[in-house]
């Protein structure tokens, strides 16, 4: 009967997603919004056509502008404006500016830029090397941007950068620095507050920056520092929020953050990779100690399903950084030494298996048929999105990058250590 039921679930949510599909395709022409972090569906895909395919460091280029300070906040766009966020040494050796940009997406001119909130440099301040103190990804929700800084706050501002709220009040010991983006759910903002100690999943009013509930993690043994970032889901018609972390990943009631189900994966800690969702299965990257491992699990369970709702899993080739990647019925990964992997994703059966250059910790992003793989120091590999792997073209912007990729119409935006690129898919000569 389980078994019965389960055909029928998976049946409806691929009848839902052919028409999503449909819909999305059909719609194609229209510019779409890049809002969070990984694009409008939080999953790294896009409906666009005609990105670019070859371009370098003049080649493409239709604008770039030199950013402030130093920050591997991913890009967002909302409306021909693309927002990101920085953080810059002041005058005062002992702190940093934390800063919102805003940038014309089509000249690449600086609309605005605001400081959010002044951090002393005291001795627990202290970030990953790879990391910045503006790593999280900013969110825009109608007409408001949600800048967030990891424990060292979040705020609202409007799109013409006045400040509406400011919240400094979720406080924890991030270890390594913020890294997690928040997301929209409902009235909420949400985000992964894993810590050293007590981490917990925390939900601020997107109206005024009050917290709405707080749900702590299940009990476990150190270490227990995470920085990933949730993702909504809906199963059966009710949505959920499936938040990995350290030792599990759990699924939380959006209206009240109570936990709904959870899966464990002992020994595994310092959680970076975001979940994608499809074809009735959720796949959750775990971290450290030693090879990650993918888990592909079925969402419709109650309290802990690690016995019997994963479906399959494996440790071949699991990235600790960059996320993964669905499209259609394939799941592309790259890990952080560069092997990049496409799999069935109903069995996990591997398609291919290739070694592209360099170290990864973006995350990639499809659009068109491709998948666009970047680099730590600027290369981008483009690959054909099928079951036999095709390289298409390396690019190479000449800086290096952490930042994932945003979509515009037409264009990619790439964040390097020191500007920001609008890459057109029409000829272009860099200014």
């Amino acid at each position: 009967m389980i078994r019965n039921e389960r055909f029928k679930f998976v049946r409806s949510v691929r009848q839902r997603f052919a028409l999503t599909l449909i819909l999305v395709f059909a719609s194609r022409s229209c510019a779409e919004n890049w809002p969070e972090f990984r694009g409008p569906t939080g999953q790294g895909t896009s409906a666009a056509i005609g990105l670019p395919v070859t371009w370098d460091a003049t080649r493409g280029v239709a604008w770039r502008i030199a950013i402030e300070g130093r920050g591997w906040s991913s890009p967002v766009l909302h409306e021909g404006r693309i927002y990101l966020s920085t953080a810059v040494p002041t005058a005062n050796a002992d702190e940093q500016s934390l800063q919102a940009v805003c940038i014309d997406a089509a000249n690449g001119t600086k609309v605005w830029q605001r400081e959010i909130f002044r951090q002393p440099m005291t001795a627990d301040a202290s970030i990953h090397t790879k990391n910045s103190f503006a790593s999280p990804t900013p969110l825009v929700r109608g007409q408001r941007l949600y800048v967030h800084f990891g424990p060292n706050g979040t705020a609202a501002l409007d799109i013409d950068g006045n400040l509406i709220w400011a919240n400094r009040d979720i406080r924890y010991d991030a270890r390594h620095g913020g890294g997690g983006s928040p997301i929209a759910s409902g009235e909420l903002l949400v985000f992964n507050c894993d810590g050293v100690e007590q981490p917990f999943v925390v939900a601020l009013s997107l109206d005024s920056g009050e917290e709405r509930w707080r749900t702590y993690r299940p009990d476990m043994e150190p270490e227990r520092f995470s920085f990933s970032t949730p993702l909504e889901i809906e199963v059966r018609g009710k949505r959920q929020i499936v938040g990995p972390g350290s030792r599990y990943v759990c699924s939380y009631d959006p209206a009240s953050g109570s936990e709904l189900w959870r899966v464990g994966y002992p020994r595994k800690w310092s959680v970076i990779p975001r979940p994608v969702y499809a074809h009735g299965l959720v796949f959750v990257c775990t971290g450290y100690e030693g090879p990650a491992e993918l888990l592909a699990i079925w969402p419709d369970g109650k309290g802990d399903v690690t016995e019997t709702h994963v479906a399959w899993r494996t440790d071949k080739h699991v990235p600790h950084t960059p996320s993964p990647l669905i499209v259609g019925n394939q799941l592309f990964m790259i890990t952080d030494n560069g092997i990049a992997t496409c799999r069935d994703v109903m069995t996990g059966d591997l398609r291919w298996r290739k070694r592209l250059r360099g170290a990864y910790s973006a995350s990639p992003i499809y659009a068109d048929g491709r998948i666009y793989f970047p680099n730590e120091e600027g290369l981008c590999s483009v690959v054909a999105a099928s079951d036999e792997f095709e390289q298409l073209a390396e690019n190479d912007v000449g800086e290096p990058t952490l930042a994932s990729y945003a979509v515009d119409d037409g264009a990619l935006l790439i964040r390097t250590a020191e500007h920001l690129f609008r890459i057109d898919s029409r000829p272009q000569t860099a200014p």
